[in-house]
């Protein structure tokens, strides 16, 4: 009888990326994938230490599917695995705890199937390395492109270079082979992620010749970045946006905090002004580019009148939306040990009033498209309405009684409706 088996995925698309590829690792004749809510007999867990939020996600999902299942057995692989290892090898059920170094060879540790737990979490060697494994994605038209991990940049609050290692880059030829596998799968759309993306190098290529050697793919119809430092972005990159390209008109740009105070002390690696003069000369550059951030809320220090700076340059800037997070202390970060932590109840607050202004900033940028008409790769079907993005990241939702999973189709912007616009086939 075949061993019931669940996948979950905290955090970011590298780690949905990195679960698709474990998850094709084990042999489906001896394991049948199931949702973690279906008593499954193993639960394999790709944790996510970005935030403490993330910390005690992990915590909370091992307790639900003990409730589920009390025989069930846990593996918790990846970035908190990493940083963490006996705290989570103490959690009840948890039978493996893997890091980042070897989460690609879970299944042949399961095979081992020993009565002890297993703690396996290997220094990370900054090497160029292979992806073993396809991710491909079954339920997906759009799939995630591994080609960079690890980062070099140690920014203050962040522990991802002692969860992830030092930045290195995916061999060339690999990436291309994994995404002529994907395209011929029937994915259209390719999101490029990694953890420092634009600081890719293998034998002299950067992440230009990978998007041009995408672009040769025929099959391949869309090419998208999904998150990329600021410092990091050629200028060919904005001007292949800007012309007859696959790249989409899209960049995800994390900012962290408008406030030079802020940014030093976050040792991050340009002031506010040059953050502006990229960001402006983006949008100038690119037609209609969609442009969203990250921002960090509550850094050790940010007294009213600094965030008061971050809160106004939102305001100005030609973001579409951002992503809020709570600053919260990492083990392993500079900043755990500042002083002048701002309490929660303000970071609370601030947070509010952050996504609040994200939510109307993404109404205005779906006003100026309203009457227009744009290419959309259809994705799902869900309450009655079919639903997919255009190259320019705008969620849209149209009724139709055809089967429109994985086409682009052209449709008619017509109204907005919370998070999404509502359009017609055109």
């Amino acid at each position: 009888m075949k061993k019931k088996i669940a996948f979950y995925t905290f955090g970011c698309r590298l780690n949905q990326s990195e679960t698709a590829v474990i998850r094709q690792g084990f042999d489906m004749r001896e394991y049948e994938v199931v949702d973690y809510r279906n008593d499954p007999d193993v639960v394999v867990v790709n944790t996510c230490t970005v935030t403490e939020n993330g910390d005690a996600d992990t915590r909370r999902l091992v307790n639900r599917v003990r409730r589920i299942n009390p025989q069930v057995e846990v593996a918790l692989v990846g970035c908190q695995a990493q940083v963490q290892k006996s705290q989570l090898l103490e959690l009840p059920n948890v039978k493996w705890v893997v890091g980042n170094g070897r989460k690609f060879e879970m299944a042949e540790i399961m095979a081992e199937d020993g009565p002890d737990k297993q703690l396996i979490t290997p220094t990370i060697r900054k090497n160029s390395f292979t992806v073993p494994f396809v991710g491909f994605e079954q339920n997906l038209t759009r799939a995630n492109l591994k080609v960079q991990d690890g980062c070099d940049f140690f920014c203050s609050f962040c522990e991802i270079p002692y969860a992830r290692g030092r930045a290195r880059s995916r061999e060339f030829d690999d990436i291309l082979s994994e995404a002529r596998q994907l395209s011929d799968a029937g994915h259209r759309e390719l999101i490029l992620t990694g953890i420092n993306i634009g600081t890719y190098d293998y034998e002299g290529k950067s992440l230009v010749e990978v998007i041009e050697a995408l672009e040769e793919i025929k099959a391949l119809e869309r090419i998208r970045i999904s998150s990329i430092e600021p410092t990091t972005i050629a200028e060919k990159i904005i001007a292949k946006m800007a012309g007859d390209s696959k790249l989409c008109r899209y960049l995800h740009v994390p900012l962290q905090a408008g406030s030079d105070e802020v940014l030093q002390a976050m040792k991050r690696k340009y002031s506010v002004q040059e953050f502006v003069d990229f960001l402006l000369m983006a949008r100038d550059t690119v037609p209609g580019i969609c442009l969203g951030t990250d921002v960090i809320v509550g850094f050790p220090g940010e007294t009213d009148e600094l965030f008061e700076e971050t809160y106004n340059l939102l305001l100005d800037l030609p973001f579409a939306y951002f992503h809020v997070f709570s600053y919260s202390d990492r083990d392993h970060a500079k900043s755990s040990r500042f002083e002048n932590k701002i309490p929660q109840p303000v970071v609370a607050e601030r947070s509010r009033r952050l996504r609040e202004l994200s939510q109307r900033k993404r109404r205005m940028y779906f006003q100026q498209f309203l009457g227009e008409t744009a290419a959309v790769l259809f994705e799902q079907q869900k309450r009655g309405y079919w639903s997919g993005v255009t190259e320019t990241y705008i969620r849209v939702k149209v009724e139709s009684e055809q089967n429109l999973k994985n086409q682009i189709i052209p449709v008619r912007l017509d109204t907005i409706d919370g998070q999404a616009v509502i359009g017609a086939l055109a």
